[in-house]
């Protein structure tokens, strides 16, 4: 069994993109994140990238807004950033307070600013294979974290367990995209013998968002496993009172596999360098 170690090749990316970002002088790559309230997790997410844009040489800037902002006022800001040519990328991280629709949020976004890819138009291009799509940051991290720990993926039978829009469906496009020709389905909570279709498959992707969900005898020996949950379950002996598990219960399924990611350390990291890299290619391609 090998882990597959997100932290590095995190770091690897970050790297990558930062040497790229200092040849562009004087162009800077600037993303702008929009808040919306103060969540805690948000909170940390939008530091956590402002910290990293940081360090790859970008220009990172925040637009906060109160949890009561209507939808109007946010359209307005989004607006502008979308006029502005010195903004490369825009984030409106989720989630949302419940008067504002994510998807039109989401679709107020320049898709070619819109570095997180969740507008129809970058999930449009994404099926269709072009160029100038902008995939959703984890499973863009997911691929690379395949590709660069040499996983064989063409003509291999992956199984993407979950179907949001964020994780599950672009996973699937890009796992059955060219490049990567694995063949691909997609098991959910509706998936009748859900236990037997996870056991033909040579690469899984849980993103079900249920702790521990993914047992050993669910897994055939050999198998790759991409772990992209991460749950909070109480655990009295750490001084949050909680720890982080995935979707996959690790100690079981691990012994059984060629290749698996930890949880944490496995796709969370790589979703920030994505987001870095997706920045990147967004001002490469404004050329300015």
């Amino acid at each position: 069994m090998q882990l597959i170690d997100g932290n590095a090749i995190a770091q690897q990316i970050l790297a990558e993109v930062k040497a790229k970002v200092a040849t562009l002088a004087p162009v800077v790559p600037h993303v702008v994140f929009v808040r919306v309230g103060e969540d805690p997790a948000s909170v940390s997410y939008v530091s956590k990238k402002e910290k990293t844009a940081a360090e790859v040489g970008m220009k990172a800037s925040l637009k906060l807004f109160p949890e009561s902002v209507s939808k109007e006022e946010l359209f307005a800001c989004l607006d502008a950033l979308n006029a502005d040519a010195s903004v490369h990328g825009i984030l409106v991280q989720a989630p949302l307070p419940k008067h504002l629709p994510e998807t039109e949020v989401f679709n107020r976004v320049s898709p070619d600013k819109d570095v997180d890819g969740f507008n129809t138009i970058n999930i449009g291009r994404l099926v269709q294979e072009l160029p100038n799509a902008i995939a959703a940051c984890t499973p863009a991290g997911v691929i690379e974290l395949l590709k660069r720990s040499g996983v064989k993926t063409a003509g291999k039978r992956a199984v993407v367990i979950g179907r949001s829009l964020i994780v599950g469906k672009p996973a699937a496009v890009l796992l059955l995209s060219k490049g990567t020709d694995a063949t691909v389905t997609i098991a959910h909570s509706r998936t009748e013998n859900l236990a037997e279709v996870v056991r033909e498959a040579d690469i899984i992707v849980a993103a079900i968002g249920k702790p521990k969900f993914v047992t050993a005898d669910m897994v055939k020996p050999g198998a790759v496993v991409i772990d992209v949950g991460i749950n909070r379950v109480p655990d009295a002996t750490k001084k949050a009172g909680f720890r982080l598990v995935g979707d996959v219960d690790f100690e079981a399924v691990a012994p059984k596999c060629s290749f698996i990611t930890p949880v944490p350390g496995g796709v969370g990291p790589m979703t920030v360098a994505m987001l870095m890299k997706n920045t990147l290619d967004a001002a490469l391609r404004a050329g300015r």
